[in-house]
C-alpha cells in the first residue's frame, strides 16, 4: 500500500540482495495472513496501526538487540557494562550517568565497533533528518567529549578514537 509500490516487494528485494538490515513492517493491514506473509518473507516484526510509540520503540530496541548484540539485554565489553533495558552504564561496577544522546552515541559506536563513523553519519544518527540543516558539527564534538570524559573518569579505557578529518572509531 505504499505510493507507487508494495512494501512486501521491497522487502523481497532487500532479502534477495542478502542485506541484513532489521525490518519492522508497520501496516494498516491486520489480517493474520498479511502478518504471516510479511514475517515469512523476512521481516523481523510486524506492527499494525494504530500503535503506541513506546511499543514501536520497544520493538526497535528488540530488533537492534537481536541484530547487533546477540539477543542479550546486557552488553559487556571488558570493564564496560551496558544494560539496554534499564539504559544504564557501569565501568568496573561504578555507575556512569549519561544523557540520552550520550547513551545513544555509545550504543551506536559499540554496534559499529572497529568501523570509521563520519561526523555527518553521527549528526544524522543524533538528529535525524534535520542534521543537514546544521552549519557545523559542534554539537557532536560536545557529546563525544562529554562521553569520553565520563567513561575515562569512571576508569574505562579509551576505546573511542578520533580520526582527524575522517570521524571516529570505537576500537577494541
Amino acid at each position: 500500500m505504499l505510493p507507487g509500490g508494495d512494501g512486501l516487494k521491497i522487502l523481497e528485494e532487500i532479502k534477495e540482495q542478502n542485506k541484513q538490515d532489521g525490518v519492522i513492517i508497520i501496516s494498516a493491514k491486520n489480517s493474520l495472513d498479511d502478518k504471516i506473509k510479511g514475517l515469512q518473507i523476512g521481516a523481523d516484526d510486524y506492527l499494525t496501526k494504530p500503535f503506541h510509540l513506546p511499543e514501536l520503540a520497544a520493538r526497535i530496541y528488540s530488533v537492534i538487540r537481536r541484530k547487533q548484540f546477540g539477543n542479550v539485554n546486557i552488553i559487556e565489553l571488558n570493564e564496560l557494562k551496558i544494560n539496554l533495558l534499564a539504559k544504564t552504564v557501569t565501568v568496573n561496577d561504578n555507575n556512569v550517568v549519561l544523557t540520552k544522546k550520550e547513551f545513544d552515541l555509545l550504543l551506536y559506536f559499540i554496534s559499529n565497533k572497529n568501523k570509521v563513523i563520519s561526523k555527518s553519519a553521527l549528526a544524522e544518527h543524533l538528529s535525524g533528518d534535520v542534521a543537514d540543516m546544521f552549519d557545523n558539527y559542534d554539537f557532536i564534538y560536545v557529546h563525544i567529549k562529554n562521553l569520553k570524559k565520563k567513561l575515562t573518569e569512571a576508569g574505562c579505557d579509551n576505546y573511542l578514537k578520533t580520526l582527524y578529518g575522517t570521524g571516529y572509531k570505537w576500537e577494541i
